[in-house]
């Protein structure tokens, strides 16, 4: 082992992860000169320092003591992992991005390559106190990127770093977990198994040496390795105090895209998303696809825009969709009996603000039994299909729809007024026996006149179901026949 890798280990075991006074002495003087900087407790000529940096040296040479750089990494060797070092071909180069902040060197468990791997990663981080809405988002997030062979960078804590984490790994795509300790300690406890699953199959990152317990600030100083060894960074639930708040301030200050997910506005765990989604800069994003816009290549990884359901009364000319929208979706209660008049009919279609004239050509056409029914339909369930129902007609109580002439208005004329118009209605042919411009329509304009319509313009022989109000809702209903057109 090389005196610089061994000194850069030392230095991974005596100092804080990032400190910004020990990588200007390394800038200035070397890991090695470094070292011997820190056991003479003298700060080389021409590097500037504070009294609070200088005592820093004396804290350092206390913990130099205690160091035992050798045995790192013997234990680092025995469960196959490595320390890389800036130079290395492994080292990802954006990590000197962080400048004076740079890990001094990487601890690393697992078989995948790390640099190889940031090509092409995303970060996604969130609350560790996550909703099962912002799990299910990072994990589906996370699976599809790994699909399309995105790298997913998290810090391997509870909630949506482990989401994110399981949601790659399930796609059998690469995963990094960026720790606050070392790469052999498995915190949380809860996530051990996930670990050991991605230290076999994936990568495990920390800038401390094995046999490094957590603590709160290393958690926090994680975060800037996690932004700077990703393109971007996918804030999924984050509360008004986060830490994936702090990953996002540090992707900002490194020119990485911040993105947020959404939440519900009375979630407290999508307060900091929200809050994040107000400031400049920040890009909303609800599908794997704009991830990838925001983060890919420039006019090649484009989203393409969501898939809108197309119905078939879509295609349905502006007239036609117009009366078609003067129905009613279902019948009121009470009349699904046959023997609607005319002028009800029409009356309804009239909300549609056509002239009658409109209405009428649209409504009518020829008498479907004497153009032998082109379309048969039968709203009257098979014995088969429905055992309870009676194929007989009930001899007690006739059904109204069972009457040769339709149902009239009852209202007296009053006098002098004009008696209603009945001249255009048909007697159980109903409005389709009036004029051809109903067989011109298209296959799709019938089709959805009849559905939508309540049945006005079936083309064949409807039935009707009458329910005895005598009986309970779970009897069998009784049916009967009608050659009236029933709605």
């Amino acid at each position: 082992m090389s005196d610089e890798r061994t000194a850069r280990a030392t230095l991974t075991a005596i100092a804080e992860p990032g400190d910004a006074f020990l990588n200007r002495i390394i800038d200035h003087c070397g890991p090695e000169g470094t070292l011997e900087a820190v056991r003479t407790c003298r700060l080389p000529h021409g590097v500037d320092a504070t009294l609070k940096e200088v005592q820093r040296l004396d804290q350092w040479r206390i913990r130099l003591i205690a160091a035992e750089p050798d045995q790192d990494m013997a234990v680092c060797a025995g469960f196959r992992g490595r320390l890389i070092c800036p130079g290395d071909p492994e080292w990802p180069t954006t990590l000197d991005d962080l400048g004076t902040g740079r890990p001094y060197a990487l601890w690393l468990r697992g078989p995948g390559d790390l640099r190889y791997s940031c090509l092409r990663s995303v970060a996604i981080v969130g609350s560790r106190a996550a909703s099962p809405y912002g799990l299910r988002a990072a994990a589906d997030f996370a699976s599809d990127l790994a699909d399309d062979g995105w790298t997913v960078v998290s810090g391997g804590a509870l909630g949506i770093d482990a989401a994110a984490h399981r949601g790659a790994l399930a796609a059998d795509g690469p995963t990094v977990a960026v720790l606050a300790n070392g790469v052999d300690v498995p915190y949380p406890a809860s996530n051990e198994g996930l670990f050991a699953e991605m230290a076999r199959r994936s990568l495990l990152v920390s800038e401390s040496p094995p046999g490094t317990h957590p603590h709160r600030l290393r958690f926090l100083v994680r975060n800037r390795v996690i932004a700077a060894l990703s393109r971007g960074t996918v804030i999924v639930e984050a509360e008004a105090r986060s830490g994936a708040l702090n990953t996002a301030g540090w992707a900002s200050k490194l020119g990485r895209v911040v993105m947020a997910v959404p939440g519900p506005i009375t979630s407290r765990s999508s307060v900091g998303c929200h809050r994040l989604l107000r400031e400049e800069g920040v890009t909303l994003v609800t599908r794997p696809e704009e991830i990838i816009e925001a983060v890919g290549r420039i006019g090649t990884d484009l989203a393409p825009p969501p898939n809108t359901p197309v119905l078939p009364r879509d295609r349905l000319e502006p007239v036609t969709r117009t009366v078609l929208e003067a129905f009613r979706r279902r019948p009121a209660h009470g009349q699904r009996q046959a023997g609607l008049t005319v002028r009800r009919r029409l009356h309804r279609a009239r909300r549609s603000r056509l002239a009658p004239d409109q209405v009428r050509k649209i409504l009518a056409g020829p008498d479907p039994v004497s153009r032998g029914a082109e379309v048969t339909r039968s709203t009257t369930p098979s014995p088969r299909q429905n055992p309870h129902a009676r194929t007989a007609r009930s001899p007690t109580r006739p059904s109204r729809a069972d009457s040769a002439t339709p149902r009239r208005s009852r209202r007296p004329t009053r006098a002098g007024s004009r008696p209603p118009d009945h001249s255009w209605e048909g007697s159980s042919k109903s409005l389709l026996a009036s004029s051809s411009m109903f067989t011109s329509l298209n296959v799709t304009t019938r089709t959805f006149l009849t559905k939508r319509a309540g049945r006005y313009m079936s083309q064949t022989h409807a039935s009707c179901i009458v329910t005895s109000k005598k009986t309970s809702p779970l009897s069998a209903p009784r049916t009967c026949r009608s050659t009236e057109f029933v709605r």
